[in-house]
């Protein structure tokens, strides 16, 4: 099968849908097929290269300027005439048997979604976030971006998609009107081996931040709006009279510094070490020191790098569904510990919990990492990805 894998963002580039691109295109060649990747060009990357078997192609780029402060990242736009051409050179010239798409808002999945309706290719994309807000002005432009510029390319193309968790079921099948028989259930994939617990030293972690025998709850991911920390804040007064030396490390990028603010209003600004953002090969080092993993607090789903945290045997505190996952259970106190969305008091006490109960919260850890073993290692999601691909030429 020959695969054209299409993403604005992917590695040397940071991000969970730049290395899930990645992977998936590297286990599709372990595979026997060909691929070839489309994406954009980034900082100390030359225009083309062989990768683990894959042939990768980077187009000129330039920097989407931030329009709203909520959406502050670096993103990078490849449309002009001649990259249009270009791309749709390499494509002929490739002759793929189906194109999967990375994100929804990027042009490259506009201008792949053109030509796989004018060539007749099936197309399978997968959306990794969801065009949403907490402010209302920038909510209505995100759901005027949907209707005006991306529901346009999916009519145009129309792909099956990839859904990941049940609040992308529910934003795909009501923006982007995608019938059920065009969506597929695959969970978002990762690595069981970089995360392996005992394979890490941490003993740096504590020093680096002067932790010394503190408990210490790590709380990975950017901050932004979505992920804002703040439930976590309002959680720490409680904690604190509890477990006085407690403290937070929040590893990632600070693009929505709210929950500083209230920390400083609730006086627990000392409890908070601000990493920021670290190369990936140190995220199992932090999470290696962690005896909680929390930031899923407002019933958004759980991302990537709660179900790292899961796999390095961290127990995780998140605000969610049970039936988080279309046919994957998730049972709180058993491989999860699920809170009541906004409940600061049952978010102290299921914390606390684990804290004090070493030998429950292992038992919580091991069953975490089983389940995602089970259900969203790579080696699975590629396969089940490479079964639809099938589906698809199929039909």
């Amino acid at each position: 099968m020959r695969i054209a894998v299409v993403s604005n963002f992917f590695p040397p580039r940071p991000g969970g849908s730049s290395h899930l691109s990645e992977s998936l295109a590297r286990r599709y060649v372990e595979a026997g097929h060909e691929v070839l990747v489309v994406t954009a060009e980034f900082e100390g990357t030359v225009p083309e290269e062989v990768v683990n078997g894959m042939r990768v192609v980077r187009l000129p780029a330039r920097r989407l300027p931030s329009i709203v402060p909520v959406v502050d990242f670096d993103i990078r736009f490849a449309t002009g005439f001649r990259n249009a051409r270009r791309l749709r050179r390499l494509l002929d010239d490739f002759a793929p048997d189906v194109i999967h798409q990375h994100g929804q808002f990027f042009d490259l999945t506009w201008m792949t979604s053109v030509y796989a309706r004018r060539r007749g290719v099936p197309v399978l994309l997968s959306v990794h976030t969801r065009l949403e807000s907490i402010k209302r002005s920038v909510q209505l432009a995100f759901r005027l971006l949907d209707a005006a510029v991306v529901w346009p390319f999916i009519l145009l193309s129309r792909p099956d998609a990839v859904v990941m968790d049940r609040p992308m079921l529910e934003y795909i099948s009501s923006r982007y009107r995608i019938p059920p028989a065009r969506q597929v259930a695959i969970p978002v994939g990762v690595d069981p081996v970089s995360f392996r617990k005992g394979d890490r030293d941490p003993s740096w972690v504590r020093e680096k931040w002067d932790l010394g025998d503190a408990p210490v709850i790590v709380s990975i991911g950017h901050v932004i709006a979505l992920r804002d920390r703040v439930a976590l804040v309002r959680a720490l007064p409680g904690l604190r009279r509890r477990i006085p030396d407690i403290k937070v490390l929040v590893v990632g990028d600070l693009l929505y510094p709210r929950f500083l603010e209230v920390a400083d209003e609730l006086g627990v600004r000392d409890s908070l070490i601000c990493v920021g953002a670290v190369p990936r090969d140190q995220v199992a080092d932090y999470l290696a020191v962690a005896d909680v993993e929390a930031h899923d607090l407002q019933g958004l789903g759980l991302g990537t790098a709660s179900l790292e945290a899961m796999l390095a045997e961290v127990p995780v505190v998140a605000a969610l569904r049970a039936d988080n996952f279309p046919g994957i259970d998730l049972v709180s106190g058993e491989n999860i510990t699920i809170v009541p969305l906004g409940d600061d008091l049952a978010l102290v006490d299921a914390i606390d919990g684990l804290i004090r109960d070493p030998d429950r919260a292992a038992a919580i850890a091991k069953e975490q990492r089983r389940l995602v073993e089970e259900h969203f290692s790579l080696d699975v999601v590629a396969a089940r990805h490479l079964e639809h691909f099938q589906e698809m030429l199929d039909r």
